[in-house]
């Protein structure tokens, strides 16, 4: 597995190089940012700049093919006035899940106060509509477990909004979840790991549970 404290060092140097001052925020998200890396996982890594202009993402591009383990390498890249101006219910599962390395994402906080019930309903219809057409149409694992992850989040917004702490580790939310919240985690971990899918049944439980939380 990739050393991240490694990687990391490597990654800031390029990017002092390429935007020196400008880099107004860099962080660490996904799986490495949670400490549940496997050899397979992406490196998400979040950068925002003073401003993005069309050069930048191509200087940051060119940049990012310098690097170690170039195709692992994904995230986001942003300006600084769009991520603040951003729509408040993208934001909430991207500050919580964001590990700062330089800088701070504080000024996002007054958004997020009223944005959490918001980004729950949002998902899970996402999920809802992700689960009819897969059964109708795709009929993909590899969907399905796509959608276990995206209800895995939507997971953690939902204990959040009952407790008002926010867990990162999968493997710690399932003292805080219930039966039904509990089951997707443990699917998605089984799945994730190379578990029998049943793609019926998992289709039809992540179908009803959302529709259970769009019904509110």
């Amino acid at each position: 597995m990739i050393d991240i404290a490694s990687f990391i060092e490597i990654f800031f140097s390029a990017l002092n190089k390429s935007f020196g001052e400008r880099v107004w925020f860099f962080g660490l998200q996904g799986s490495y940012g949670r400490g549940e890396a496997t050899d397979s996982s992406d490196i998400d890594l979040v950068v925002i700049l003073d401003e993005l202009k069309p050069c930048d993402v191509e200087a940051y591009n060119n940049m990012l093919d310098t690097l170690p383990h170039r195709e692992l390498i994904c995230g986001f890249l942003s300006g600084k006035k769009e991520i603040l101006n951003w729509e408040p219910a993208d934001l909430f599962q991207f500050y919580y899940d964001t590990k700062p390395i330089k800088g701070s994402l504080d000024d996002l906080l007054p958004m997020l106060d009223a944005a959490v019930d918001k980004a729950i309903k949002i998902s899970v219809c996402n999920i809802y509509h992700g689960c009819v057409h897969n059964m109708l149409y795709e009929k993909s694992e590899e969907i399905l477990v796509g959608l276990y992850k995206a209800a895995s989040f939507a997971v953690q917004a939902n204990v959040f909004r009952r407790t008002g702490i926010y867990i990162k580790k999968q493997t710690e939310l399932i003292s805080a979840a219930d039966k039904d919240e509990r089951y997707i985690i443990e699917a998605y971990s089984s799945m994730k790991k190379g578990g029998m899918i049943q793609f019926r049944e998992k289709s039809e439980f992540l179908f009803m549970w959302a529709g259970k939380l769009i019904e509110g």
